[in-house]
C-alpha cells in the first residue's frame, strides 16, 4: 500500500513539473486581428505596447495599482510608416516579441518591411524605432 501511494505521489510531482509554462515569455496576443488598436504585453508585468495597426504608431502604456502618477502612455513612434499612396488598413502592422524584453519587431504585413522597436522605463534612453531591418 505504501509503495502504491509513493509511486502515485511521484507521478503527480512529475506531471506538475512538466505542466509548468515558461514565465520569461509574454503571453501571445490573440485579440481581434481587424481592430485599429492592439495592446501587446511585454515581459514587464506593468507595461504594454499600444499599436495603431493602420499607421504603425506606437505608445508605451504602463499601469499601476496604488500609484496614479505611475500610470502613463509614452509615445514610442510618432511617425506614420506609410507612403502617401498607401491605403489605411486595420491589421496592417503587427508586433512580435524578441528574446530581449525591451525589443520587438514591427512588421508591415502588406509590403514586408520590418523595424526594430525598443521601449524603456528610462526617460534618457533610446525609446522608439531603432532601425529598419533591411532585406539583403
Amino acid at each position: 500500500m505504501k509503495r502504491t501511494f509513493i509511486i502515485s505521489i511521484l507521478l503527480l510531482c512529475f506531471v506538475g513539473i512538466f505542466a509548468q509554462s515558461n514565465p520569461s515569455k509574454p503571453p501571445k496576443y490573440d485579440g481581434n486581428p481587424n481592430a485599429r488598436y492592439q495592446l501587446y504585453p511585454t515581459q514587464n508585468m506593468w507595461t504594454f505596447i499600444k499599436l495603431d495597426t493602420q499607421t504603425g504608431k506606437m505608445w508605451q502604456v504602463q499601469f499601476a495599482i496604488n500609484k496614479p502618477n505611475e500610470r502613463y502612455g509614452y509615445c514610442i513612434n510618432r511617425e506614420e510608416l506609410l507612403a502617401l499612396s498607401d491605403t489605411l488598413v486595420n491589421g496592417r502592422f503587427t508586433l512580435y516579441p524578441t528574446e530581449n524584453m525591451y525589443n520587438f519587431i514591427l512588421l508591415d504585413q502588406i509590403n514586408g518591411k520590418a523595424w526594430q522597436v525598443q521601449w524603456s522605463n528610462d526617460n534618457n534612453s533610446t525609446r522608439g524605432i531603432v532601425a529598419e531591418i533591411k532585406d539583403y
